[in-house]
């Protein structure tokens, strides 16, 4: 069988080019992006409570926010940090397919119902 190939080599490399150009065609069509859009919908809170230290600022405020925040449809977890220079964040990831705009409604809504709960500083700063 190989030895037709080895007598006539013309159909060797015809061969070799059809197939390479086949790939080099399927190269070209297939929609293959470097960086696909995988990342989660994520939604960003921030609070400021000018003069507190950091675990006042967990006490007083990002335990009834993220007691408020857990639970929200399509949520997969959330991170919190404080700093002690009275600032904190929460970041609330959704799971994929989630529509950004409804996630952030969602977990506005939620911080809303205690945001009277929370001390007047933080209220005022945001």
């Amino acid at each position: 069988m190989f030895s037709k190939y080895i007598k006539r080599p013309v159909l060797a490399i015809a061969l070799s080019l059809g197939i390479m150009f086949l790939g080099m065609l399927a190269i070209e069509t297939s929609p293959v992006s470097q960086f696909p859009s995988i990342a989660p919908p994520r939604v960003s809170i921030f609070i400021e409570f000018p003069g507190s230290n950091a675990d006042v600022l967990v006490k007083s405020t990002l335990t009834i926010l993220e007691r408020a925040i857990n639970g929200v449809q399509g949520m997969q977890y959330m991170l919190s940090d404080a700093t002690s220079a009275g600032e904190a964040s929460i970041e609330v990831i959704f799971e994929p397919g989630t529509d950004p705009t409804l996630a952030a409604v969602r977990v506005k809504s939620r911080v809303d119902q205690v945001m009277t709960n929370l001390p007047p500083l933080v209220q005022r700063e945001g």
